[in-house]
């Protein structure tokens, strides 16, 4: 019998989920649970920038790079950077996985609304 896991109208076979529980550990539950609350959203500007913002799951908004693997998330720079015991947050994650569901929320901005959200990232980082 093969079990299914039903993510925002897409369906995940136990054997995949297998797997990125064996490479990601429990940071691919996490990242499912935020893939299945559509807390990822893709944010685009006309110049072809793309960043995704995720809402985690303690309310926070972290700002994800996908074209470069970035997490502005404190377990980013601790685990998958300092430490090197993890591949990619949980955030991360979740924007991956989303992209593959095609489950990520969008949003157009101007080249100055998107700048302006990465620069209030920035200023709440420091």
């Amino acid at each position: 019998m093969i079990n299914f896991l039903s993510i925002s109208c897409f369906t995940v076979p136990d054997e995949h989920l297998l797997s990125l529980k064996f490479v990601f550990g429990s940071s691919a539950v996490q990242a499912l649970d935020l893939v299945d609350r559509q807390s990822i959203t893709l944010i685009s500007s006309p110049s072809g920038r793309r960043v995704y913002q995720v809402l985690g799951s303690s309310g926070k908004t972290y700002t994800c790079l996908a074209s470069c693997h970035y997490c502005s998330c404190p377990a980013f720079t601790f685990s998958v950077l300092r430490k090197s015991d993890s591949l990619l947050c949980k955030h991360l994650l979740a924007v991956y996985l989303s992209q593959v569901m095609r489950t990520c929320q969008q949003l157009s901005v101007s080249d100055k609304q998107l700048t302006d959200i990465l620069l209030t990232e920035k200023k709440e980082a420091a």
